[in-house]
């Protein structure tokens, strides 16, 4: 039975095609993904950062609609097609001081729409890794690492139970919007300060970042979508993990 017919070769189960189908069903996403972005998201600059340009959507609640089926206040949209607080912060941040990432190996973590990983590329980082678990959002990556003429490596999954690999800066936007989520990242990123990498963090005042552990490098007022915060402009921080080991957090 053919498992895809989309302008290729049918592939099926026949043992000669062990392999085979994974290739062509992870291609087939990839390119149904770029195109989904294409259609949905304008190529326009940050407001924040505007020499970066990223594949935006309009109007969020439509978007998040054709990809989840409905919104609820408790989740936001889509991440790859917003340039959220966070992001913008800290990616302004790496602009304004590309010695932070330049000739390093750098990892952004949950990258949504690549901004970050874009921002670190453009100031000269070494290579850039951009991790996501959303296949639409590693597809926004790589078109908008195209869009700004830099190399982002796109990767899709998830890592917060693993390390940080050969990193030698890691970078991460707004990521402590929820407390399940703070608690994995946390421990992520502990991990990579201990391994010796540099670790900064954008992040707007969301509830669960443990300031504690941080030590405040830049403040910025960020603009912003009212219809994604209820406001027009969030005080957004960048912050640096200091290493070490919390009691309840490693």
């Amino acid at each position: 039975m053919p498992v895809f017919t989309y302008g290729i070769e049918p592939v099926t189960d026949h043992p000669r095609h062990a392999g085979r189908g994974d290739a062509v069903h992870n291609h087939l996403m990839s390119a149904l993904s770029a195109a989904f972005v294409r259609l949905h998201a304008r190529l326009t600059p940050v407001a924040f950062v505007p020499e970066v340009r990223l594949h935006q959507a309009d109007e969020p609640i439509g978007l998040w609609e054709l990809t989840e089926g409905e919104f609820r206040s408790d989740r936001p949209p889509p991440f790859w097609a917003f340039a959220w607080a966070g992001g913008q912060g800290l990616a302004r941040y790496v602009t304004d001081h590309p010695e932070v990432v330049a000739g390093r190996r750098v990892l952004d973590l949950a990258s949504g729409s690549g901004l970050v990983a874009i921002a670190a590329a453009r100031a000269g980082a070494a290579a850039v890794r951009a991790v996501e678990v959303d296949e639409l959002a590693v597809a926004a990556v790589a078109l908008n690492a195209e869009a700004n003429g830099v190399r982002v490596d796109a990767e899709f999954g998830d890592i917060l139970d693993g390390d940080a690999g050969d990193a030698e800066v890691v970078l991460a936007g707004d990521v402590f919007y929820s407390g399940a989520m703070a608690n994995r990242v946390l421990r992520f990123l502990l991990r990579a300060t201990r391994a010796g990498a540099s670790v900064l963090v954008g992040d707007p005042g969301r509830a669960f970042l443990p300031r504690e552990r941080f030590d405040e490098l830049a403040a910025y007022d960020v603009p912003v979508s009212a219809a994604l915060e209820s406001v027009q402009v969030k005080r957004t921080t960048v912050w640096r993990l200091r290493a070490g080991r919390p009691a309840a957090a490693d």
